[in-house]
Order: structure tokens, then C-alpha cells, then sequence
């Protein structure tokens, strides 16, 4: 017998989170129906997927396998929405698109509200790019990332380089003049990233001359050494696009300038989507259609 749809979605939320309750968040049901369900899609296949605990939940041997066999469900369920959902092209349910926090906030949120004019009945998600992100486990639809991911059943595409460059504003600099070399930068703070809290090598951007000894002003979030650069705390990193339309802010050592790539990701099994296809070929025409802003 083939198992139920709703039990075996169940299973792979459960599977994806490790935790009934949050499996019921991400399929907006109680804690109840989801334990119910996994008991009896259990008892069906004959056997325990999952072991319980206080500290959640665990794959049995048999859980482990079950889940090749429960992605290929959904797989075939995605599928024939997308078949269905193309008929009339009705663009409606919810995208998420996962992005680093400056192309998402300065970039992508301008625009992404003609999207959602233009399908009322689409819900837009606009999510930070996390270390953990995972397209195979459905976290988004969309990641907009700067390593392109080597496995899994992805597609990457690139969507355009960037550049970004050394800024303090005017005012600053006539308090503290312009650095002209690396070794210069030791006499001012700098504006920077918490380096422990980078998911990815690429967003290290200091050359060798920055040492333990530099004085720093450390932001987790790129938006907040933007504000703090344009206060005049110091001289930071900043994206050549956000600071063009930041204003008031000068190019410090341009022979420092650093490039870095957007790829946009999507899963091979719900591309097809309709909403998905229509977000995706959507943030390919807006970086299009914005030409030389990002170099």
C-alpha cells in the first residue's frame, strides 16, 4: 500500500527538523496531528523511522532509508503542481528568497514589491542568508549566495559581479586625512564585520596589514557599518553600489578594490514551480536591467 501523502510530508518536516514541534510550525499543525500522523505512517511501513528523546528526534537505520523513498514523493507531488500550476499560470502560495543582507536589503527590497503587484496572491519572503541555509531541505526556494554550492540537486547561475571599496566621508577625512597606503589605515578605526559570524571566506575583506592590533568598530550586520561610515566613526568595506546611493561618502585607496560574485540558486525539483520560476526569472531581469550598478 502506498503510504499517505500527508503522513510521509510529516516524516520528512520531522526528518528536516529533528523536532516534532517544530515540524508542526513548518506545516502549520498541531503537535498532536503531527504525532499522530508519524504513528500512523509507522504502522503501516511496519516499522519505527524515529527514535524519540528529550532532545528531540533521531533516525532509525529504517528512517534513514525511508527518506531517498519519501523525497522521490515529493518530488513527483512538485511536479504535479507545477503541471497543474502552468495550465493558467496563476502565480499564488509563498516564495522565500534567502540573501546576504546587503543585496537583500539594498537591492532586492526596493523591488521586490513589483513582484508582489504584480500576483496579489503571491507572499513574498525576504530572508537573511544563514550558514545553515538549506535548498534541499526547503528553508528557501531562492538563494541569492556567493559561493556557489558544489552538491546536490541545484541550479546556479550567475548573476552579475560586484565590487566593493574602501569609504569614509569627507568630514572624517578632514579630521584624520586620507590614508594613502595600507600601512596608513593602522592610524584610523575601522569599520568591519565580526569575522567570527562570516559564513563564508569570501566575506573577509582586509589585506594582510590589518592585524589583531588594528583598532576596530565591529558590525554583525553590513547595515550598521554603513550607518556608522556615514556617522564618520571610520573608515569600512562597503558595497561600491550601496555606496554610490548612500551619498556624501568618498573612495579611500582604490587600489584596494575587491570583487566577489552573486549566483542565484534554486532546487532542480521545484524550479518548475510557477511562483518559483516567476521570482527567479524576475531577480535575473532586475540585475539585468540595473547594468553597471554593481561594478
Amino acid at each position: 500500500m502506498t503510504p499517505n501523502w500527508d503522513h510521509v510530508r510529516v516524516f520528512l518536516a520531522v526528518a528536516r527538523s529533528g523536532q516534532f514541534l517544530a515540524a508542526a510550525r513548518a506545516l502549520s499543525l498541531d503537535h498532536a496531528t503531527v504525532a499522530r500522523r508519524m504513528t500512523l505512517l509507522e504502522e503501516q511501513l511496519g516499522t519505527h523511522l524515529v527514535s524519540r528523546s528529550t532532545a528531540g528526534v533521531m533516525l532509525t537505520v529504517a528512517g534513514e532509508k525511508f527518506v531517498a523513498a519519501a523525497e522521490a514523493m515529493e518530488t513527483a507531488w512538485l511536479d504535479a503542481q507545477a503541471d497543474v500550476s502552468q495550465v493558467d499560470r496563476v502565480i499564488s502560495g509563498t516564495i522565500r528568497i534567502g540573501a546576504p543582507e546587503g543585496f537583500g536589503a539594498l537591492f532586492l527590497s526596493p523591488r521586490l514589491g513589483r513582484l508582489a503587484e504584480r500576483h496579489p496572491d503571491l507572499t513574498i519572503q525576504l530572508v537573511p542568508l544563514a550558514r545553515t541555509m538549506s535548498l534541499s531541505k526547503r528553508d528557501a526556494d531562492l538563494a541569492v549566495v556567493i559561493d556557489p554550492p558544489t552538491d546536490g540537486r541545484l541550479t546556479v547561475r550567475k548573476l552579475t559581479e560586484y565590487g566593493l571599496g574602501m569609504y569614509a566621508t569627507s568630514a572624517y577625512l578632514d579630521r584624520h586625512g586620507a590614508p594613502e597606503t595600507a600601512e596608513a589605515l593602522r592610524r584610523h578605526l575601522l569599520v568591519t564585520s565580526v569575522q567570527e559570524l562570516h559564513y563564508s571566506e569570501s566575506l573577509t575583506y582586509y589585506p594582510p596589514a590589518f592585524d589583531a592590533g588594528q583598532r576596530r568598530f565591529e558590525c554583525a550586520s553590513v547595515l550598521a557599518q554603513m550607518e556608522a561610515v556615514k556617522a564618520g566613526a571610520g573608515i569600512g568595506v562597503l558595497h561600491d553600489y550601496a555606496a554610490r546611493d548612500a551619498g556624501g561618502l568618498v573612495r579611500v585607496l582604490p587600489q584596494l578594490a575587491i570583487r566577489r560574485t552573486y549566483h542565484l540558486v534554486a532546487h532542480v525539483d521545484t524550479r518548475r514551480i510557477a511562483r518559483i520560476d516567476e521570482a527567479y526569472r524576475f531577480l535575473v531581469e532586475e540585475v539585468e536591467m540595473a547594468g553597471g550598478l554593481f561594478l
